[in-house]
């Protein structure tokens, strides 16, 4: 049987540079730097840092990946996992305060709502980076590789994976994660993603960009 598990973080160090580069601002900017730390501290105190995951086998045939408990149809994803014999499915969440606290200021202050909206997608990559170093950390004397996360919608696996991840994870009832039905996750600074687990070393980079496919990103670095 495979068990659902819950995770809270403690809050991961701030990069003050990522967070100027999601909100495609001048990161050499003395001025923009002091005013986007100015908005982290309005921000801290709404933010939390939970994960639910499972692990579970995984079973490679052509294009199909078998989780066991659901299958998803994807030649990117079967490569990505080719070596995997385990997966970590996983969602991370900041919260919901942060949506309430960006809306109030696109009422009246676009430009910290933008920021605000910048400083969650920071804090939802950390929080992901944190649950995976984790994980390594758990399994750093088993010989254990780890691939890059790989998210419904990237590539070609279909964005309504996001259903069958919500659903074996229950994420609605253990860390408050929604999904409607135009497949839109609430809170808004949510991430689901899964991991395989390979004995085998394929060489992916530390750098996450350079294992991504798209190579005209406007956040590649």
């Amino acid at each position: 049987m495979n068990t659902v598990f819950t995770k809270t973080y403690a809050e991961p160090e701030y990069n003050t540079k990522e967070i100027l580069r999601y909100s495609a601002s001048d990161i050499s900017s003395d001025e923009i730097k002091d005013y986007a730390r100015k908005c982290i501290d309005e921000a801290r105190s709404d933010l939390i840092y939970k994960v639910c995951y499972m692990e579970t086998d995984v079973a490679i045939r052509g294009n199909t990946v078998d989780f066991g408990l659901f299958k998803a149809e994807s030649k990117n994803l079967s490569y990505t996992l080719r070596n995997s014999h385990r997966a970590i499915i996983f969602c991370a969440t900041v919260g919901i305060k942060l949506d309430r606290l960006i809306a109030k200021y696109m009422k009246s202050d676009v430009a910290k709502a933008f920021m605000l909206q910048a400083i969650g997608t920071e804090r939802c990559e950390s929080l992901c980076d944190t649950f995976i170093n984790d994980m390594k950390n758990q399994y750093k004397d088993k010989d254990i590789f780890f691939t890059p996360r790989f998210s419904p919608g990237y590539g070609d696996l279909k964005i309504d994976t996001q259903k069958d991840i919500f659903g074996i994870l229950d994420l609605p009832r253990k860390i408050g994660v929604t999904l409607n039905d135009s497949l839109i996750i609430s809170p808004s600074k949510s991430v689901t993603a899964i991991v395989g687990l390979s004995e085998t070393d394929c060489g992916y980079s530390l750098n996450k960009c350079k294992n991504c496919n798209i190579k005209e990103c406007t956040f590649r670095q």
